[in-house]
């Protein structure tokens, strides 16, 4: 259970926060961190960035307060430390996708080298034991580097990368407590806290935006929690709990992946095909679009706590199911063009019987 100093922790994170922002609003205008419109955004003014440095601040207070324990606290702070100056530098001066990637590379390589990684996994039925080896380290940094700019390519509106961020810490959170974990409870926790004092200015309409200042710095801290969390070893089951409380920037990042080298693009180039650049197509507000982007991540976490609570058979099937609804989903609203293998497929089923009724008929 969370406890009473790590619910002043929340309370102190979100105060700073929300205290915070009209203050960092006045020193992006200042110091002219701002985001101008182009074709792609959906914004039409000029608006602040670098709202994420008012989350670090949040989060900042929170942990002097709890002063939560833990060996790896250090090398994961300074990895955020060099996180966060990318995502100045970034809004500022618009860094180049490899400038951005080495910075995260060196931020992941200072937090696995400190031993944030998974030594094993355990394959359920038959019991057997794999180690990793140097495979663990390999495996923890591009997943620290994939969430990082998961989070950051889903920011595309008002209060979306921070409203999803949260969702998907509250069901790490959930995780946690049931496993007892009361370092990432408190991570958890404080960083939940920040968010929430940041979305009243981010909510649309904006006040201020995350900027990569605080998108990338959000998707490092989800992607150290979820390995924290996981501890050194888990079943090859259990890998899935953070693909599924991350499944929207996870899945949205796939099919852009995927998109983009359908069309033979560099799948650095931006686009307007994400999901939520896919659901304004389809005649949703903007508010709406960010409220059924919600849903579908409050859905998916959920769906991670439950699938704890499952045998490994019905782990199996729920997972399965999961990635054809959301291929599906993918398929409808066209996150990967005109290519619907899926559908395709079920249509040229269903073509087939249809013959074999009117015959028996």
């Amino acid at each position: 259970m969370i406890t009473i100093y790590q619910l002043f922790g929340f309370i102190l994170a979100f105060t700073v926060s929300l205290v915070s922002t009209p203050f960092v609003i006045k020193f992006a205008k200042r110091f002219g961190f701002v985001d101008i419109p182009n074709y792609r955004k959906v914004h039409k003014a000029p608006k602040p960035l670098i709202g994420g440095l008012s989350i670090v601040l949040g989060a900042t207070a929170g942990i002097l307060y709890l002063k939560p324990f833990y060996n790896y606290l250090v090398p994961v702070m300074l990895g955020g430390f060099i996180i966060l100056v990318i995502g100045m530098i970034d809004d500022k001066y618009n860094l180049t996708p490899k400038w951005k990637v080495l910075g995260q590379l060196i931020a992941a390589i200072i937090v696995v080298s400190a031993g944030v990684k998974i030594d094993f996994f355990i394959i359920p039925f038959i019991g057997e034991k794999i180690e990793l080896g140097v495979f663990s380290y390999i495996i923890a940094v591009i997943w620290i580097i994939a969430i990082t700019n998961a989070i950051n390519l889903i920011d595309g509106l008002d209060g979306l990368s921070a409203g999803i961020s949260a969702i998907a810490l509250s069901s790490i959170l959930v995780l946690s407590i049931l496993n007892g974990q009361m370092f990432v409870i408190s991570i958890t926790v404080i960083l939940i806290g920040s968010i929430l004092g940041f979305l009243p200015y981010n909510f649309h309409p904006a006040k201020i935006f995350l900027g990569d200042t605080g998108a990338l710095f959000l998707g490092y801290c989800i992607a150290v929690i979820s390995i924290l969390g996981l501890y050194k070893s888990v079943t090859i089951f259990s890998l899935g709990l953070p693909i599924i409380a991350l499944a929207v920037p996870i899945f949205d990042t796939i099919f852009a992946i995927v998109r983009r080298l359908l069309n033979k693009q560099s799948i650095s180039s931006p686009d307007k095909a994400h999901l939520h650049h896919r659901l304004l197509a389809m005649g949703f507000s903007h508010r709406a679009t960010v409220m059924i982007i919600y849903a579908i991540g409050v859905s998916f976490g959920l769906s991670a706590i439950l699938f704890t609570r499952t045998t490994l058979w019905l782990s199996l099937l729920f997972m399965v199911a999961l990635l054809i609804l959301f291929q599906l989903l993918a398929e409808l609203i066209g996150l990967i063009g005109n290519h619907k293998p899926l559908l395709t497929a079920l249509a040229k089923l269903i073509n087939k019987r249809e013959p074999l009724k009117n015959k028996n008929n």
